[in-house]
């Protein structure tokens, strides 16, 4: 087993019947989804919510149940991947371009489990790019205000076209190498104007899981 696939599924052990559980995105979560859909199968009843395209595809495959996010006003549980995360359990999401339905789930959500392979934790977050998600419209100047800041932006490409969000949106990427005040950086990003979301998340994680050699490490958020 690999090390996604273990925290992957190690994570499924927190679903509880009757849960409204947050269904993250990405190659880990993906082993998550396949636990979770054995569990459905066994009768655990539950309902997620999707944060993405892909997730939903793969959900109704399972033959999990999927209820909008519009339809409720908590979700007792959110499991989701990570691109890096530090001793805080502060993260770099986004790298698959999910990073704004992400945050709206998260925002709503009563606890939150990240789930990596060790490679994932870092000592300083920003070695991973930090995805911006963008509205196109006026997207090359919020580019060139990049530019300027010496954040060596990038327009995230598929096909040599450029990548959209499944909200529409582009996805600027930032290869900032450290980011040595995450909470001044993100504080800056929500303040300028054509940015829809970016992928700090900061003070969300309650829990994570790490796919290591020697088993499924879990480390709790410290509280202040």
């Amino acid at each position: 087993m690999n090390e996604k696939q273990m925290a992957g599924e190690k994570a499924a052990d927190f679903i509880e019947e009757g849960m409204t559980i947050g269904l993250g995105t990405g190659s880990t979560v993906y082993f998550m989804l396949q636990k979770l859909g054995e569990r459905v199968k066994e009768g655990l009843q539950i309902k997620g919510v999707s944060t993405s395209d892909s997730t939903t595809k793969l959900a109704e495959s399972l033959n999990i149940p999927l209820i909008s996010i519009n339809e409720i006003d908590q979700i007792d549980l959110t499991i989701d991947g990570a691109d890096e995360v530090d001793a805080e359990l502060n993260g770099i999401k986004g790298g698959g371009g999910a990073l704004l339905y992400e945050k709206v789930v998260a925002s709503i959500s009563s606890k939150i489990i990240w789930i990596v392979d060790s490679a994932k934790r870092v000592e300083s977050l920003g070695t991973f790019p930090l995805p911006v998600e963008v509205l196109p419209f006026g997207s090359h100047q919020v580019f060139r205000l990049f530019e300027k800041e010496g954040l060596q932006p990038s327009f995230r490409k598929k096909e040599d076209a450029y990548f959209i969000t499944d909200s529409g949106h582009y996805v600027i990427d930032l290869k900032m190498e450290s980011i040595k005040h995450p909470e001044k950086t993100a504080s800056w990003l929500d303040g300028i104007t054509g940015v829809v979301e970016h992928g700090l998340f900061l003070n969300m994680a309650d829990l994570l899981i790490v796919g290591e050699a020697g088993g499924p490490t879990i480390i709790h958020r410290k509280k202040l």
